[in-house]
């Protein structure tokens, strides 16, 4: 088994080498004057099972261009396969025409492109849609990491009054499987939006009176549609409200939104490189993903890591 990254996600994967007990592979990456990405693999990997770390995360598009040009280097060195272990899946949101709008479906144009690179098995955590795994003809492991939230909240002490959030509709089986998890009750915010990264209106489904609230997502983007659920559960009678999304995007002034907004706290994994704040804090993904690229690796069922 070889480990390899990109310098954005070195420290990630320095990480996540630890967790299996093996060093962290040299690749270098730099860039021609006019923007060019230039990369060549500083050792050999004939033979070897190769997994190259890289979120798709920003700047997007560099570090998309930067997997599928790792992926072709290691194809034409003879590696005996190559996985693409990708924290974020970027351009995720992306996964189908909105009532036949004139729209690329962008997930599939990056599936296409990574298939096509060289790559053989895709691990990634917490797709946006689940069915964005229909878009491959190779074995996408997509991993959930509600164990991280999970571990965090099994001995809350206020656990009598505690109460899972969806914050769509679509996120319902999400925040129902951790809800399932930690034995207690489900509301959902069913919210509408204008255009993407603002929300129009949001209605309460559920009874928040009383109860420690915690909304759980795939992604934090703007911030503002996160700041808008706290408002409204602490308006229906929440005592407090936190939230676990995976994704930390946090685009634009993202981190003095959710500073200033009524949530008590943000988890939030490493799955792409975030700054903690005073409401922020980082869980790793680096031990779940070690364990799951180890499974793949000696050929065990993945399904076994979310045994209770």
């Amino acid at each position: 088994m070889k480990i390899f990254t990109t310098s954005d996600h070195a420290e990630f994967a320095q990480l996540l080498c630890e967790h299996l007990g093996c060093s962290l592979s040299d690749l270098s990456v730099g860039q021609f004057s006019d923007g060019e990405i230039n990369l060549q693999v500083n050792e050999t990997v004939r033979g070897e099972d190769v997994y190259i770390v890289q979120s798709i995360s920003a700047p997007v598009n560099d570090n998309l261009m930067k997997i599928l040009l790792a992926a072709d280097a290691m194809r034409l060195a003879s590696a005996k396969s190559i996985t693409a272990v990708i924290p974020y899946f970027g351009y995720a949101r992306q996964d189908r025409r909105v009532r036949s709008k004139r729209v690329p479906i962008s997930a599939r144009l990056v599936a296409d492109l990574l298939q096509s690179a060289g790559f053989d098995r895709i691990v990634t955590v917490d797709l946006h849609s689940d069915q964005i795994q229909g878009f491959f003809h190779i074995p996408v492991e997509n991993i959930h990491s509600s164990s991280l939230i999970i571990q965090e909240y099994q001995n809350f002490q206020h656990h009598d009054s505690l109460l899972i959030v969806s914050p769509d509709v679509g996120g319902v089986e999400r925040a129902q499987a951790v809800a399932k998890r930690l034995c207690c009750d489900l509301a959902v915010v069913d919210k509408r939006r204008s255009t993407a990264n603002q929300v129009a209106s949001m209605q309460l489904v559920g009874d928040v009176r009383g109860k420690h609230c915690l909304i759980i997502d795939d992604m934090v983007d703007t911030g503002r549609t996160l700041a808008k659920a706290a408002d409204l559960l602490i308006d229906q009678g929440a005592i407090k409200v936190s939230a676990y999304c995976t994704h930390p995007v946090l685009s634009g002034d993202a981190h003095q939104l959710i500073e200033q907004s009524k949530l008590t706290c943000l988890f939030v994994s490493d799955s792409i490189i975030s700054k903690p704040g005073s409401k922020i804090r980082v869980l790793t993904l680096a031990p779940l993903l070690a364990k799951a690229i180890d499974r793949i690796y000696r050929h065990q069922s993945l399904s076994e890591m979310y045994a209770c």
